[in-house]
């Protein structure tokens, strides 16, 4: 069998992942051995504006579009194939950061990406009620800051979620996350693998009474690594891919962030292993036996895509 048919034929055994960076966005296409058959890139910059470090939503989707097209190309340029279908996809982005959306799934503030530092006041104050480390980057310390200023789009938010989270919703119409991105966004209980429930009890209880949501209602579906997170709509296939190519169906795994495709890709999954990650930011992990005795400042609590506690320094 000649090379163009070995690799139409084998599609389904494909995997596809789109990694949402801060300075780079990646598409890159794998086979069932998980060797690299193509990568698509497309450079993009946060911006500041009116003193917040923000990309536009055209910026995302029409990068999100130009890296997949980067790849279909180099795919068709290599192959001498259209690339119209993989076995699985799966997206990962830069975690924490603040995207709040009303009933109908527009943005009510440009997207507050993990650079922004104007959540001290709120990062102070739950870290202190919830006895746990909230670092000001960590999507509740956002949410809250907002509340805190009297910001008006407030009580109008019907869904909040990460840069991962947003792109899996708009291909999969799914509200879900996976469980190492969603520590970036809420405390997770480890023992239940979902978010703390006392926790978010504790921050219900603190919003003001004309809000009419609660955080339990807003939040994503935390999920594991592996569980379903959806398939790609029509809707999500034209997205990615205007031509019409590319077909929908296609599963996708939970949406998760940097930190865990760095633990994953270093093979820093099991407890008493670690991993030092030297991107846009610095930082280390290491994956807990047991969680903490206490909290402390300078380590931050997220966890594996598993569920499992890591010890995070950044």
């Amino acid at each position: 069998m000649n090379q163009k048919k070995k690799i139409a034929n084998s599609f389904n055994t494909m995997s596809l992942g789109i990694e949402f960076g801060s300075t780079r966005i990646k598409a890159v296409l794998n086979d069932e051995k998980n060797q690299t058959l193509a990568v698509g890139i497309h450079d993009w910059e946060n911006q500041l504006v009116d003193g917040i470090w923000t990309y536009s939503e055209s910026d995302i989707w029409q990068g999100l579009q130009s890296c997949y097209l980067d790849l279909k190309q180099k795919v068709t340029d290599r192959y001498g194939v259209t690339l119209k279908k993989v076995g699985a996809i799966g997206i990962s982005g830069m975690m924490h950061g603040y995207i709040a959306l009303d009933q109908e799934d527009h943005l009510l503030v440009p997207f507050r990406t993990w650079r922004n530092t104007m959540t001290e006041e709120a990062s102070d104050t739950l870290t202190n009620l919830f006895d746990f480390p909230i670092p000001q980057r960590w999507s509740i310390a956002h949410l809250y800051q907002a509340i805190l200023n009297k910001e008006t789009h407030v009580n109008q938010i019907a869904s909040l979620t990460t840069i991962a989270g947003f792109v899996q919703y708009k291909l999969t119409g799914k509200r879900v996350l996976g469980i190492g991105e969603a520590s970036g966004m809420f405390p997770i209980d480890s023992s239940t693998k979902d978010y703390n429930q006392k926790m978010m009890n504790k921050f219900n209880n603190i919003i003001p009474d004309e809000i009419a949501w609660n955080l339990n209602d807003i939040l994503p579906k935390v999920l594991l690594a592996g569980e379903n997170a959806g398939r790609l709509t029509d809707k999500g296939a034209l997205l990615l891919d205007p031509s019409g190519d590319l077909e929908s169906g296609i599963p996708f795994c939970p949406p998760e962030g940097d930190a865990g495709t760095g633990m994953v890709a270093t093979n820093a999954v099991k407890p008493r292993t670690g991993n030092v990650s030297e991107g846009t930011s610095v930082f280390s992990m290491i994956v807990l036996e047991k969680p903490l005795s206490k909290a402390y400042e300078i380590i931050d609590i997220v966890t594996t895509p598993t569920g499992k506690d890591v010890a995070m320094v950044h």
